[in-house]
């Protein structure tokens, strides 16, 4: 709505766009948690854990299903006569994207020859497609030009990976009472995020080494919690998360900035973009 806004659109207008992607998060967010085996999101029991896996299926689908019938009820813009149509395309493109993403965070949980890049690539696709999809259907939704979509897209796709990056360091770092988990959650689940991955992608073979030992247990003993974290704490991985956290915040408001938009919405976009980034351990 912020997107729409800026582009010069009543955000109102936006209203069935914003609707359809928060379909679809709380789509991938439920087969997510079937995947995963998650049986706690927000202090509260996952839908598989109460009604089954099945059922949760179902009600993922059933989302996706909506988020469609949703964006179909953009009304055009000015000049616009397609933008309902332009708006569940690139909803459909995006959603496939970040399917993909998904796809790709599977398949690196079964091997350690995952570098940064690649990691970098799958957090694109995962999250960053999201991101731009809700900046790009705002832009549509106000009938700017296909040049702000793809722009407003751009900046939105870097903002996901900059909330990404930071995400994964609340998963190590953050303070429980904050976080709602407990500190080195994904350490203790296992999962390779960015400061795992930059661990194992170094020449340092003590720091691979306690990681691949960590990692094999079936279950991460608090001793292997206490060497990874320290290990990462050797190769100062949180500083290292941290810049480059910082680095797509910047070229996330670069291209903001060369949307050519203006006003408070747009600010308030900036605003967004650093709050990301802002939020306390």
């Amino acid at each position: 709505m912020l997107a729409c806004e800026a582009a010069g659109g009543d955000p109102i207008a936006a209203l069935p766009s914003a609707a359809a992607v928060e379909f679809v998060h709380n789509f991938s967010l439920l087969h997510d948690e079937i995947q995963d085996h998650d049986r706690v999101r927000h202090h509260r029991p996952t839908v598989w854990t109460i009604w089954g896996e099945a059922q949760a299926i179902n009600a993922g689908d059933a989302l996706l299903a909506l988020a469609r019938l949703a964006v179909l009820r953009v009304e055009p813009g000015d000049g616009n006569d397609a933008s309902a149509l332009d708006s569940a395309q690139a909803l459909d493109e995006l959603t496939l994207e970040m399917v993909e993403g998904q796809v790709m965070d599977l398949e690196f949980e079964d091997t350690f020859d995952v570098d940064v890049t690649a990691y970098l690539t799958m957090v694109e696709k995962k999250t960053g497609a999201l991101f731009d999809c809700s900046m790009r259907l705002g832009a549509l939704a106000a009938g700017a030009g296909q040049d702000v979509a793809d722009r407003l897209g751009r900046s939105g796709r870097l903002m996901g990976l900059a909330f990404q990056i930071r995400d994964d360091m609340l998963g190590i770092w953050g303070v429980e009472t904050r976080t709602g988990k407990e500190v080195a959650a994904d350490i203790r689940r296992r999962k390779k995020t960015l400061p795992i991955v930059y661990a194992l992608s170094l020449s340092d073979e003590v720091v691979g080494r306690r990681v691949r030992d960590g990692y094999s247990a079936e279950v991460v003993s608090e001793q292997g919690v206490s060497d990874i974290l320290s290990s990462l704490d050797g190769i100062s991985a949180q500083q290292y998360c941290a810049e480059l956290a910082s680095e797509k915040r910047d070229e996330s408001l670069v291209e903001l900035k060369n949307s050519g938009l203006s006003g408070n919405a747009a600010d308030e976009l900036s605003d967004v973009v650093n709050f990301l980034l802002e939020r306390d351990y």
